[in-house]
């Protein structure tokens, strides 16, 4: 238990963190990786370059600052956190390594400005958010390991099918490389893929939405193209996946993790929205609810245009075989073809007030997966149309309020 003194001490020189978050960070990560070059084969390194890593690290060290108090008010943001280092594999004695590094940085940067008093304070307020992180990571690692078809740290899979589904991502089935069942899942949530990128010399970990219902045979993830042209813009995975892992060959996975999914038990109305590609876990959200007959589902998804609007074929084929659902899709950047065909149903970016009146059901839920703006956007304009907040669910892609 932290005393009063110490959260006192941790509050009172938060703004002071925060006023100079970014350089601790920075320097906190050149620490680390200086001294624990093995640590790169867990970081996302392309975060590393952008500095989104040490952007999101900073915005969480003021947060939990600011949340001493009443740490149950970051009870969702740790337990994503906890999700996401049982999938990456970070390890216990990981923790007291990163501790080090991070006073260390405190001290390097803040000076004679950091007393004794002061990095003593953090220290006791990093060990005891390091113990709750450490106990729900071993806990998640054993539920995994103890369900029919789990594991824990990294199994070998086989690519037995690559499909494109636009032009800009394509699906991967993969099954075990042993023949045996894998564990089932909650529709929604992701698994790590773990492989070599030449470029670096380095391992490099990746967490993709499962992308279909939970069969006990394989998973499929639906991957997207990140970067530009330019090379150097690239995503160092998402490319080698894209351009070099073919049909028979081997990656590494970790089992299913995250607490983005939706309640396959009730009976309630589900609203998807999602934009780009964050489609993928919503696709697996409705292809396991539509194995419970009769619940109703709304899909609404935006799209730059037809060209990179994703598994838009099963959507439709699937909107006709099952009365229950329906879809709305937006077009902010329509191509010829699609005015002509009308593979949309408005143009712009997805705009809640108008399908107000086919989302706003009586006790639904609502998933929200996409880019950060975007998924603001629609959370806001829930919120403002008198939807509850416990009604409200979202996923965040890359770096989020904690960074791994």
């Amino acid at each position: 238990m932290l005393t009063q003194k110490t959260k006192d001490t941790v509050k009172a020189t938060a703004p002071v963190l925060a006023a100079h978050g970014y350089d601790i960070i920075k320097h906190f990560y050149r620490s680390l990786l200086g001294t624990h070059p093995e640590l790169k084969n867990v970081f996302n390194m392309r975060h590393q370059e952008r500095g989104q890593q040490q952007e999101a690290l900073a915005r969480a060290v003021y947060a939990y600052a600011a949340n001493i108090e009443d740490p149950s008010c970051l009870a969702a943001v740790l337990e994503g956190i906890a999700n996401k280092h049982a999938s990456l594999g970070v390890k216990p004695e990981q923790y007291p390594v990163v501790g080090e590094h991070l006073l260390g940085s405190i001290k390097a940067v803040l000076g004679d400005a950091a007393t004794e008093d002061i990095i003593s304070a953090w220290a006791q307020a990093y060990g005891n958010l390091a113990d709750i992180l450490m106990g729900r990571e071993a806990e998640l690692r054993e539920q995994r390991a103890d369900t029919p078809g789990g594991w824990t740290g990294w199994r070998e899979f086989v690519v037995r099918a690559k499909q494109p589904e636009s032009d800009v991502i394509t699906s991967f089935v993969l099954e075990p490389a042993d023949g045996q069942p894998v564990v089932n899942f909650e529709p929604g949530q992701y698994i790590s893929v773990a492989v070599q990128v030449p470029r670096l010399g380095l391992q490099q970990i990746r967490q993709y939405s499962l992308s279909d219902a939970p069969n006990g045979r394989s998973y499929r993830i639906s991957v997207k193209r990140e970067g530009g042209p330019d090379p150097a813009s690239e995503g160092y995975v998402s490319t080698l996946l894209h351009d070099h892992v073919q049909v028979g060959d081997s990656v590494l996975l970790a089992p299913p993790y995250g607490n983005f999914f939706v309640d396959v038990n009730a009976t309630t109305p589900v609203v998807l929205i999602s934009g780009g590609v964050g489609l993928t876990p919503m696709i697996s959200m409705l292809n396991r609810v539509l194995q419970s007959p009769g619940r109703e589902i709304v899909f609404v998804h935006g799209a730059r245009n037809s060209a990179v609007h994703a598994m838009k074929d099963h959507l439709r084929a699937t909107a006709l075989r099952h009365p229950n659902f329906r879809t709305f899709t937006f077009y902010n950047e329509p191509l010829p073809q699609d005015q002509a065909g009308r593979d949309f149903d408005f143009p712009g970016l997805v705009d809640i007030d108008r399908i107000a009146g086919a989302i706003l059901l009586p006790d639904a839920d609502y998933y929200i997966c996409g880019p950060i703006p975007f998924m603001r956007l629609q959370h806001d304009a829930l919120i403002a149309r008198g939807i509850r907040e416990t009604r409200v669910h979202y996923e965040v892609f890359g770096p989020d309020l904690f960074a791994e």
